[in-house]
């Protein structure tokens, strides 16, 4: 059963995955002011890749638990708001938009490895790099915001 439960979070992982082979962060992304310590490209599906297995991992684990039905519902709401996250920001070009996502996604990751960690310590751990890796984000878009004030206000339209 687990491999099956497994297979279904995994599933919704690579559907997140998808936005960010829809919205490609492009040459707006690559105009914007960045600071030094920008990840490069290459890391971003080297890490996704990795947190969406251990997500899978936690959500397929804490499904076969009684009482998981908070945990679940935070899973839930944590996988649509990353799903949420590409199209605003990388289709969008919308900078203080993807912020608020991104504000929203940290509370419900957060709130998602709170209530793993009250079901299954190894659930809970799974998201703790996830975690870090939202803070990061958030940190980055933030950076990204105060270094282009006038795209955030204005932004391109979309081509």
């Amino acid at each position: 059963m687990f491999w099956i439960l497994f297979i279904v979070f995994l599933a919704a992982c690579m559907g997140a995955g998808a936005t960010g082979a829809a919205f490609k962060p492009g040459a707006w992304y690559k105009s914007l002011d960045k600071p030094s310590w920008t990840p490069p490209d290459w890391a971003f599906p080297v890490v996704w890749t990795t947190l969406y297995i251990f997500m899978a991992v936690a959500g397929a684990r804490a499904a076969l638990l009684p009482d998981n039905s908070l945990a679940m519902a935070f899973w839930a709401l944590q996988i649509a708001l990353n799903c949420l996250w590409t199209p605003v920001f990388f289709g969008l070009h919308r900078i203080r938009e993807g912020m608020l996502v991104l504000s929203c996604l940290w509370i419900a990751v957060a709130a998602t490895m709170i209530a793993l960690f009250q079901i299954d310590t190894i659930a809970g751990f799974l998201f703790v790099p996830y975690l870090i890796w939202v803070t990061t984000a958030g940190a980055l878009n933030l950076a990204v915001w105060q270094r282009n004030p006038e795209e955030a206000r204005s932004p391109q339209t979309p081509s």
